[in-house]
């Protein structure tokens, strides 16, 4: 299953999200350009559980480094493959738990997680000599916190049947909680130092992420968030969306909403939708024209119910347009005066 996003649009840019996305991509490219000292980069840099509980490994390094490389290690990755993969679900889960915390509360809390999941690692592979690396626990923290705050959330998911990609909405609270259990299976069933996946720090973190939830929440506000509010406010919906439509029977035609910014009223917009209909699911390009008025009816002709073999009915959707609704809504939106 590869989630595609998640039907809940954040507010504002998730711009921490993006750094550390950039972040992460900077620190593999200076992992490419190590060449034959690769190993060594990786184990000073990593999180080598013997360098902390081995006295004769541990006095090859100074109080600074053994703390540093609990920052540095979720900042590496073994491979493109694996940095592809964390940066995709931190996009995907990251921009809404920033939108929560604030974009400097929200790092405080990704570098905690990962911290917490390295030391989880650290307890429960205590002598081993091979170095953890990625950022797999910090974004099992945001997912855990994901998990708890947009439980009825939906994940837009990929899931390949042979060669037929097919796209399915799943509750964010069912995706993220088969994630974890498979977490908790590979980790049960196999060694870090054989697998090479530290599957506890991936647990630890989502755990973490989840108890220190409501203590962040608690914490109080430092005042930055509202100054750079304004600057990073949304002005456009999310590029892909997901319509769900009605069917009246006997009427070939397909009825639904479609949401869009004030700005995008004005400018018009593209959009790729992904449309459910009974098992089907099917993705378009839709366009909203410059000047478009909240209740503006698009018609979009061969887009409905079969009516007999080559004949189709007509998709109906009505324009609404908003802000984003505190608890997210159907496409995230609540209604305004145009």
């Amino acid at each position: 299953m590869i989630p595609i996003h998640d039907t809940l649009q954040s507010r504002r840019y998730p711009v921490v999200n993006y750094g550390l996305i950039l972040l992460n991509v900077l620190f593999f490219l200076v992992q490419l350009s190590q060449g034959r000292y690769l190993d060594q980069f990786i184990y000073i840099y990593g999180l080598a559980p013997a360098r902390y509980t081995v006295p004769e490994i541990a006095a090859y390094f100074s109080f600074g480094q053994q703390i540093f490389s609990f920052v540095s290690f979720m900042f590496l990755h073994g491979g493109v493959l694996h940095l592809l993969g964390n940066m995709w679900f931190l996009y995907v889960f990251g921009d809404n738990v920033e939108d929560h915390f604030g974009p400097f509360r929200y790092l405080v809390f990704y570098i905690l997680c990962g911290m917490t999941s390295g030391i989880a690692h650290l307890f429960l592979n205590a002598y081993s000599n091979v170095p953890t690396i990625g950022a797999s626990g910090a974004i099992a923290g945001v997912m855990g916190a994901y998990f708890i705050l947009y439980p009825t959330a939906r994940v837009l998911t990929l899931i390949p049947i042979i060669f037929i990609p097919y796209f399915v909405e799943i509750p964010a609270f069912f995706f993220l909680a088969l994630w974890f259990v498979l977490q908790f299976l590979n980790a049960a069933g196999s060694q870090a130092d054989i697998s090479g996946v530290a599957w506890w720090a991936h647990i630890g973190g989502f755990v973490f992420g989840i108890l220190i939830l409501k203590g962040f929440d608690r914490l109080p506000g430092w005042g930055a968030t509202d100054r750079v509010r304004p600057s990073i406010e949304r002005k456009r919906t999310r590029r892909i969306q997901t319509i769900r439509t009605t069917g009246r029977e006997g009427d070939p035609n397909l009825y639904g909403v479609m949401r869009i910014s004030p700005y995008e009223s004005v400018a018009g917009s593209r959009k790729r939708v992904n449309i459910p209909w009974s098992f089907h699911n099917r993705m378009y390009r839709i366009e909203t024209p410059p000047g478009v008025r909240e209740g503006k009816i698009l018609r979009l002709k061969g887009m409905g119910k079969a009516i007999s073999p080559g004949q189709q009915g007509d998709l109906m959707l009505k324009v609404i347009v908003g802000d984003r609704d505190e608890n997210g809504g159907e496409g995230g939106y609540r209604r305004v005066s145009p």
